[in-house]
């Protein structure tokens, strides 16, 4: 596993919009970007991250300007705009070769997968998943998005949960968090340490992009074999039976043979066609695998950031309190 250099304080970040712009939400942008250089960096943008679009450009124009920014010597690392539903356009355009030549992290969240997955799947370079560029926009910064910018740097590799999350009923889609409601990781098999090699992403982003060029598992899992699989899911909006149905669909092409443990990060947006709820529909898929649900992963706040590729320790006390450490091997 290739783990790109950690940026350093007054070295810039590249931005572009693999996905969609964030032109809706310029000033929210605007302040995640000034904490940014309150951080201590430099921020460029490619032109697409602006636009008050669905896309960030054409698909070959999303792919040209994050070639750019790994060519470019002065970028050291690279934060995806925002999320969005068509970063997979760009995929045939992107000459995934350039990230092997110029290895840089790339961080970003929820459609992002679809860039992240294949970059450490396929061609065994980590990647970070958390956070987009606009994510630190706030007026003082929450530990969470702290502990982002500190592992950017390579730092605080050891995260731990927290105690309060922001529920989808009062959730503030800009600025500071509402954290009203208490954290609890389920721990329905009791197992209190999971280790392994992380991977993961948006369920639904990472369903698209099953059994297709961009996608590396097979050779991934039998790569890493001796150190096992830690999946984590993140789940946007995907019903109970459609995350059941697709967790089938990868248990069926073997995705699950080296696997040691299962991350869940809790729904933003729940719904059943049936009554079954998220719980049951992993419990059925992962009779005998440690299994972890409503982790602090994915779209609600706050989030752990996560690297694709690292080998990673998580513990559980009696409470359910849980630690995450990440070692770069």
């Amino acid at each position: 596993m290739l783990y790109p250099k950690f940026i350093k304080k007054n070295e810039t970040i590249g931005i572009c919009a693999p996905s969609a712009g964030v032109g809706r939400k310029l000033e929210s942008f605007d302040l995640s970007l000034s904490q940014l250089h309150t951080a201590g960096f430099q921020t460029y943008e490619t032109k697409g991250v602006r636009l008050d679009n669905l896309r960030g450009g054409s698909a070959k124009e999303r792919a040209k300007e994050l070639t750019e920014l790994l060519q470019n010597p002065e970028i050291a690392m690279i934060l995806c705009a925002s999320g969005g539903d068509f970063l997979i356009e760009m995929l045939p355009y992107f000459d995934f070769d350039e990230i092997c030549k110029h290895p840089k992290w790339i961080m970003g969240a929820s459609d992002p997968t679809s860039l992240l997955f294949p970059i450490t799947t396929k061609y065994d370079v980590a990647t970070m998943y958390g956070l987009n560029a606009g994510a630190f926009d706030q007026s003082e910064l929450h530990p969470s998005l702290c502990n982002a910018i500190d592992m950017m740097q390579g730092k605080n590799i050891v995260q731990t949960s927290f105690d309060f999350y922001e529920p989808t009923s009062v959730k503030n889609w800009l600025g500071d968090y509402q954290l009203c409601e208490p954290v609890h990781w389920l721990n329905p098999y009791h197992c209190h340490k999971i280790q392994g090699r992380l991977i993961g992403g948006c369920l639904d982003a990472l369903k698209d992009l099953l059994g297709t060029p961009y996608d590396g598992t097979k050779a991934f899992i039998q790569r890493y074999q001796k150190d096992g699989i830690v999946w984590y899911f993140d789940i946007y909006s995907m019903s109970a039976e459609n995350v059941y149905r697709t967790l089938l669909q990868m248990k069926s092409m073997g995705y699950f043979e080296t696997t040691c443990g299962i991350l869940v990060g809790r729904v933003l947006f729940e719904s059943s066609e049936t009554g079954m709820n998220y719980e049951e529909a992993f419990m059925n898929v992962f009779e005998n695998t440690p299994l972890i649900l409503n982790a602090d992963i994915g779209h609600t706040a706050p989030k752990i950031t996560l690297i694709n590729g690292a080998i990673i320790d998580v513990t559980m006390d009696q409470e359910d309190r849980a630690k995450i450490t990440f070692k770069l091997k």
